[in-house]
């Protein structure tokens, strides 16, 4: 079950340019032809000629010791500098076309990749399993140079026994033993493993932990509510412009909801999370609320009722006002990131398959998504599962994902919402990053 998020891309290595094609020889790309019998006039005039040019050369080079016809494909190599041998899977030595020496192209000259220093982030949700592994860039930036995600459901069956369950632990694991092969095979400065919802709530996530680090050799720390919704505002800094005046941030999860409210009236710190001026966690989501409401058949009954089930948990937010003085500023926008905003953008752009590069950052105005929410509550199951961003591993989750979006806009009206395809991981690089003092030490700014 592998998520959206596939990893980091890497290129091809071992392949050489100079390589001979592999179709055999081609006369015409300079490949000598074998010399065989002859026929017609001056067939042994013209033997007698080349063996005793050979002698004569054999005679100029015999103080070296050096016997090899002209054709010989050591003595071909030898002449234009190159290697008898180009590796361990390399064919016979070939003779090559004759051609003027010339000076080998020099590749363009990239620092190792052990000059710069490794972080990495590990987040063990209800529902997913991600890992990020990346390097500092130009100032509050990175480059990605490993990732995983997997779709583990860790929380099922949580809500209703208040314990993992052994099934929902054994793909855990088997995911974070993948995490810890990734990073014990790198040279890693620092990391953050974090574990959320599921662990937090669960009666036995402590047990569970220590069995992770007996059998995967990694130490999860569960992080509070408070550091979640941190840790998600920083994911997403770069999402955020320059003239915005407020955001309201939320993070669906699998087990919990973090909605953050960010003021940026005043002076912009460099750091995002220094803006929020409210903030809240609601113990649901869509793992949660789709096995209380049921995920499978889900009629435009039970969609109402898990909104106003969402909505009476908001009203209980004090701080949910603290945004008023911008909601009608054009300036206002909402930002989600989660997996349900994430497929509500797939599915408004019609993608054929899931692209990250083309979600994340997106804008939606309202009627936008109005109109995905009423497209996927019109679903059955099979439509769903049938929808390439969204899968049957999505399937019954995705509208008690819309359910919470819901609820979420009727709080917080806005024209617009863009989309994150990021989060919890990328929060945790810019933090260590920001923290180790690498984009100052670069010299490419404060951190």
């Amino acid at each position: 079950m592998e998520d959206h998020d596939t990893g980091a891309g890497a290129p091809e290595v071992g392949v050489s340019r100079a390589s001979p094609p592999s179709g055999g020889p081609s006369p015409s790309a300079g490949w000598p032809r074998q010399a065989g019998p002859q026929s017609g006039n001056g067939q042994a005039g013209e033997a007698q000629h080349q063996r005793g040019k050979a002698r004569k050369r054999r005679k100029r080079r015999r103080g070296r010791k050096v016997f090899a016809r002209d054709d010989s494909p050591l003595a071909t190599a030898a002449a234009v500098g190159a290697p008898a041998s180009v590796g361990p899977a390399a064919p016979a030595p070939v003779p090559l076309p004759s051609a003027p020496q010339s000076r080998p192209e020099q590749p363009m000259h990239r620092p190792p990749m052990q000059e710069l220093p490794v972080f990495a982030a590990l987040d063990l949700g209800t529902n997913n399993c991600r890992l990020l592994v990346a390097v500092p860039q130009r100032h509050g930036q990175f480059r990605v140079i490993d990732a995983f995600s997997r779709i583990v459901r860790l929380g099922e069956g949580l809500t209703a026994n208040g314990h993992l369950s052994q099934a929902a632990m054994d793909r855990a694991v088997e995911a974070l033993k993948i995490c810890g092969d990734k990073l014990r095979n790198r040279k890693i400065r620092k990391a953050r493993l974090i574990a959320t919802e599921a662990c937090r709530t669960a009666d036995n996530g402590v047990e569970f932990l220590q069995r992770v680090e007996r059998e995967a050799g990694l130490k999860l720390e569960i992080i509070d509510r408070q550091t979640e919704a941190r840790l998600a505002v920083s994911g997403c800094g770069s999402l955020i412009e320059r003239d915005t005046q407020g955001v309201v941030l939320f993070d669906i999860g699998g087990g919990s909801s973090e909605i953050a409210l960010i003021d940026l009236t005043g002076q912009r710190s460099p750091r995002l999370a220094n803006h929020i001026v409210s903030w809240t966690s609601l113990p649901v989501g869509v793992v949660s609320l789709a096995e209380r409401f049921g995920g499978r058949t889900v009629t435009r009954e039970i969609f109402a009722a898990m909104v106003e089930d969402v909505a009476v948990r908001l009203k209980s937010f004090d701080g949910r006002d603290r945004l008023s003085h911008v909601l009608a500023s054009p300036k206002f926008h909402l930002l989600g990131t989660s997996g349900t905003v994430t497929t509500l953008a797939g599915v408004h752009l019609d993608l054929e398959r899931y692209d990250r590069r083309r979600v994340d950052g997106l804008w939606m105005d309202r009627d936008s998504v109005d109109r995905m929410v009423e497209k996927l509550v019109g679903w059955d199951f099979q439509q769903r599962c049938a929808n390439p961003c969204i899968g049957a591993d999505r399937a019954d989750l995705v509208l008690a994902g819309c359910a919470i979006l819901e609820a979420i806009r009727a709080v917080w009206p806005s024209e617009r919402l863009r989309v994150a395809d990021r989060g919890l991981r990328e929060g945790i690089l810019s933090e260590l990053m920001a923290d180790d003092g690498v984009w100052r030490n670069s010299g490419r700014g404060r951190a």
